[in-house]
């Protein structure tokens, strides 16, 4: 037998002794064939061959209890003898169970082949998991070299990458593409790509006084070209800014025009501003002193001549001094939005430079409003002063602009003192008057008066305001009557500009006339919508207008004409007035012949007694004022 079998039948065997003793068996073994060889077996606990070891076993497993007895176990048997007869079966089985293992040799044989053959391939795989587990260690360890030459290795992109950037940009900051220069050199101001290039070298200038000052050796390479670009750059932005300034100071030019076009090219300040603070200067100092002149230039003139126009009825001088402060006012605006804007100042530097600009003009005003204000006794005039002042201020908060609120408050300053002052002295001459005294009064007022305002009741008559805050009731003055009053509420501040003829003749006409003329209207406007129907009901309105007319339009005539000449000191204009009212009335009862002589009116008899068109012409005739 192979000895590599010898191990599977070499376990020690107990003996009834205790001891571990190994039990060992000689058999024969068939290598092939006819030939045997001896085999030697270690049955270990396999071997049934020894007495002691089975009656031990037996003893020691199937002991009875101890309160048992021999006898309660086999009675009337002898042990010895049950023993060996027990003895001789094991044995008869020991030969069986031997015969049986020689039986299976060959297969026990093959098994231990087997088995050697898989301990080969076990010791051959252990050997390959030895050396694979070698390998991984060698591996694991390579794994932990190569993350840490990654982590290394990323490190290192990153501060590249970190540095190629700031390298990068460094690099585009400083270096100045020919483009650039060409540009710079020879485009005109005006083209778009010239305004594109002088911000990238507004850019680059910044970035390079940036790095000199962390002392970046690289900007010696750059700063002598980028100076001289700069240098052009400033020198074509002066002359085209001046050249633009210049251009305001041509006689009748519009000068938004070229400001809005300034506006466009509010960076090329910005760059003088940044990089050449002398030039700066100079192009705003420039442009003050032009536009301070060319403003007080403009307003003297326009106030010169709107006080050439002929002060009449219809140009009182609060509707001036309206004209006069509204274009200030728009220009004011427009002239200090465009200084934030353009010279990019802010708060109290803006209205420093507004004050540089329009001073002058200001001042200008200030003197004209003293001289009026100090010579004027026309209480209205200067009250309505007042409202226009206190409108055109709240404008102006509205569309935040300070720029003269200081003038609005000196104005204001000048004019309520002058307004208590002439209302103390109307009064005190009321108070004063003895009318006993006066004997024949003329209403109308007196001509010398008549280059000023056109105010009723100032030939011999008083006159109070008519709504003043603080006094509780309105005053009509004596001698102006109804007529003077409606001429001063056409001019109130609700309305600053003076109404026109046509107006106040529709007002003359009115109180004797309103009648008829309202129903002519009525009546046309009803032809003229196809609803003519709607006039077959009038016939007690038209009969109580034609017998009206006839009765009291000579009157009514009259009256107006005495009110019109008493209420104006220029006869001239009065007697344009009355004319223009008479023509009108004319019109007015020539239209109302022909509304009777629509379908729905033709027909009544009230129709006969309407005066006949030339007669009515050939009458007012007489009523024309001669002069």
């Amino acid at each position: 037998m192979n000895s590599d079998l010898a191990p599977l039948f070499s376990a020690p065997l107990p003996f009834p002794g205790g001891a571990a003793t190994p039990l060992t068996r000689i058999v024969s073994f068939r290598q092939g064939p006819g030939e045997e060889m001896p085999l030697q077996l270690n049955l270990g606990e396999l071997d049934l061959t020894s007495d002691e070891f089975i009656l031990d076993e037996v003893d020691s497993k199937r002991a009875p209890p101890p309160e048992r007895t021999q006898e309660s176990w086999l009675p009337g048997v002898d042990l010895r003898q049950y023993s060996k007869q027990v003895e001789a079966e094991l044995q008869q089985i020991e030969h069986a169970s031997i015969k049986d293992y020689i039986k299976e040799s060959r297969n026990i044989a093959s098994l231990h082949m087997q088995i050697t053959a898989c301990d080969a391939v076990l010791e051959r795989m252990e050997s390959m998991l030895s050396s694979f587990q070698s390998d991984l260690s060698s591996i694991s360890s390579e794994i932990q070299t190569l993350q840490e030459q990654s982590v290394a290795m990323n490190v290192r992109l990153r501060n590249r990458q970190a540095v190629r950037g700031r390298l990068s940009q460094l690099v585009d900051e400083l270096v100045v593409p020919g483009a650039m220069i060409s540009t710079i050199l020879e485009m005109p101001v005006t083209e778009p790509g010239f305004l594109e290039q002088l911000h990238e070298l507004n850019s680059k200038v910044n970035a390079v006084k940036e790095q000199a000052f962390r002392e970046t050796m690289a900007c010696a390479d750059v700063a002598d070209i980028l100076d001289r670009l700069k240098a052009k750059a400033v020198a074509k932005i002066r002359d085209f800014i001046l050249q633009k300034i210049y251009s305001f100071r041509k006689p009748m030019t519009n000068y938004q025009i070229p400001q809005n076009a300034l506006l466009k090219y509010r960076f090329f300040y910005q760059f003088l501003l940044g990089h050449e603070r002398s030039v700066a200067k100079e192009v705003r100092d420039e442009y003050v002193e032009t536009m301070s002149k060319i403003y007080l230039s403009y307003f003297k003139s326009y106030s010169s001549r709107l006080m050439k126009v002929q002060v009449g009825e219809w140009y009182p001088f609060e509707s001036l001094f309206r004209s006069q402060h509204y274009a200030l006012l728009d220009n004011s605006c427009r002239e200090y939005l465009f200084l934030c804007d353009f010279f990019l100042v802010t708060g109290t530097p803006a209205l420093e430079l507004f004050n540089a600009v329009m001073g002058k003009t200001l001042a200008m005003f200030l003197k004209h409003m003293d001289a009026y204000v100090s010579d004027c006794y026309d209480s209205i005039a200067v009250f309505l002063c007042i409202h226009i002042v206190l409108r055109f201020k709240a404008i102006m908060a509205k569309r935040n602009v300070p720029a003269i609120d200081k003038y609005w408050e000196t104005l204001l300053e000048m004019l309520w003192p002058r307004f208590e002052h002439i209302l103390e002295l109307n009064i005190q001459s009321i108070q004063n008057t003895d009318p006993q005294k006066l004997g024949f009064l003329d209403t109308r007022p007196h001509y010398v008066r008549g280059g000023g305002r056109q105010v009723p009741c100032r030939g011999g008559g008083w006159e109070l305001p008519l709504s003043v805050p603080g006094f509780s009731a309105a005053t009509r003055c004596r001698g102006g009557g109804d007529v003077a009053l409606k001429r001063r509420e056409i001019s109130s501040c609700e309305n600053l500009s003076p109404p026109s003829p046509q107006e106040f003749i529709e007002e003359l006409l009115a109180p004797g006339f309103g009648g008829m003329i309202t129903f002519v209207k009525e009546a046309e406007a009803l032809a003229e919508r196809g609803q003519l129907e709607k006039l077959r009901g009038e016939e007690a309105r038209v009969t109580q207008l034609v017998r009206g007319f006839a009765a009291t339009w000579k009157a009514a005539v009259e009256s107006l004409s005495q009110d019109v000449m008493r209420s104006f000191t220029n006869f001239k204009n009065g007697t344009s007035i009355i004319q223009g009212a008479l023509t009108q009335l004319i019109h007015y009862y020539h239209r109302f012949h022909k509304v009777l002589a629509l379908p729905p009116l033709k027909g009544l008899p009230i129709r006969s007694e309407l005066i006949n068109i030339h007669h009515l012409m050939v009458e007012v005739k007489k009523h024309k004022p001669n002069f």
